[in-house]
């Protein structure tokens, strides 16, 4: 009898009701899986985790980490929830003895072909999908896409399988490690979370299939080549063949809705499906847990971290050992919090984290109209429109 195959994801609080319908998206294929979710964050005390649907609920507590809590406030909530992806399949290899794992971003929805995907590892160890996987032909699209991808990784990491074991459980052991200690948002310094470090995985490891079919993990960055047609009652189809997970990256910023109107034809089905995944997710709960805070986006005093105060305690020893659980405001003498404020009372983190903020939109802006003027395609109001676009909106 063959072994299930497992699926996780990893959240926290409120994005519980994008993983309920990744997971009953997932149950409604012809397979033999189990679902987790990795829960990045407290579970909600109102809710009954016997009604969710999923198969197990890992704490990021249960996870093997040395002083957990001092680890944790080094990170964002975004870096929290990636840095503990590789750990997710290796805890779910041990506790389950679960041979092929797959994680999938909550922000995605199965349609069809996931037993396909599971039978691809009897044969490769590794299961990848790059976020572009042809040239892109304008301008526009080049900015978009593929300097997006040269920014953030060559392989967009809401989805990966592997198998737990030979150069499967090396690959996983490799990238659990560097997670620990480098999964960070921090561009200029060659980082984005988990995924930059997958650009050097297939110079590492043999046994990787790199997934080129345009029917998986098909996004707004990606649309250029991917013709959407059919219906939500017959089925979505993809240059052709049937769509076999779609990604709803950026939807609570609004990229999504975006990209989606600049890549997508008006008539598109991928509209239809953006209104049933809004749908899906008011019906399991977005209301109700959409805007709930992590615990571990703020102090115990409910104050929010800031992004600098996570670095600043990240980057020094000596702070890690005199407050190893920076959230803990109560005892002045040893809170970090109360330190902080005592320390850096002339900055102001709001304007410093601002100030960046524009630095890069404006390096970004320039290299844009280099890159107009390398090419001698001289639409400079276009890109003068964008450029105070992103301006206005910082």
């Amino acid at each position: 009898m063959s072994q299930p195959a497992h699926l996780f994801t990893s959240i926290t609080a409120n994005y519980l009701p994008k993983a309920r319908v990744l997971a009953q998206s997932a149950k409604r294929q012809p397979a033999d899986i189990r679902f987790h979710l990795l829960l990045c964050d407290d579970y909600p005390a109102e809710l009954d985790p016997a009604a969710e649907p999923f198969d197990s609920i890992i704490n990021v507590t249960e996870l093997p980490v040395a002083n957990l809590e001092s680890w944790l406030f080094g990170h964002t909530v975004v870096e929290m929830c990636t840095a503990v992806k590789a750990m997710g399949f290796l805890e779910i290899a041990r506790r389950f003895h679960a041979e092929k794992v797959f994680y999938f971003d909550p922000d995605m929805a199965i349609m069809s072909g996931l037993d396909r995907l599971i039978e691809r590892l009897d044969h490769d160890a590794i299961l990848l999908t790059p976020h572009q996987t042809e040239p892109e032909q304008s301008l526009d699209a080049v900015v978009d896409n593929e300097i997006c991808s040269l920014k953030h990784g060559v392989f967009n990491l809401g989805f990966l399988g592997a198998r737990t074991d030979g150069e499967g459980l090396q690959f996983l052991q490799w990238w659990a490690e560097r997670l620990r200690y480098f999964c960070h948002d921090d561009i200029p310094g060659g980082l984005f979370t988990d995924q930059r470090w997958i650009d050097l995985a297939p110079a590492f490891f043999e046994k990787i299939a790199i997934l080129r079919e345009p029917i998986y993990n098909v996004a707004t960055w990606n649309l250029t080549h991917r013709q959407a047609a059919g219906s939500l009652q017959q089925g979505i189809t993809i240059n052709g063949q049937p769509l076999s997970f779609y990604h709803f990256s950026g939807f609570d910023g609004g990229a999504q809705e975006i990209m989606l109107k600049k890549y997508a034809p008006a008539h598109s089905v991928l509209f239809d499906l953006r209104r049933w995944y809004i749908e899906e997710c008011q019906r399991l709960g977005q209301e109700e847990l959409g805007k709930r805070r992590c615990r571990y986006d703020t102090f115990d005093n409910g104050e929010r971290i800031t992004k600098l105060q996570r670095v600043l305690y990240r980057s020094r020893v000596d702070l890690q050992r005199a407050f190893p659980n920076p959230y803990r405001t109560g005892d002045i003498d040893r809170s970090y919090y109360h330190w902080y404020r005592a320390n850096t009372a002339g900055d102001n983190d709001d304007s410093l984290e601002t100030d960046a903020t524009l630095r890069a939109q404006w390096m970004d802006a320039r290299r844009e109209l280099d890159l107009i003027y390398r090419s001698r395609s001289w639409r400079l109001a276009q890109v003068f429109a964008r450029i105070f676009k992103r301006l206005r909106r910082a």
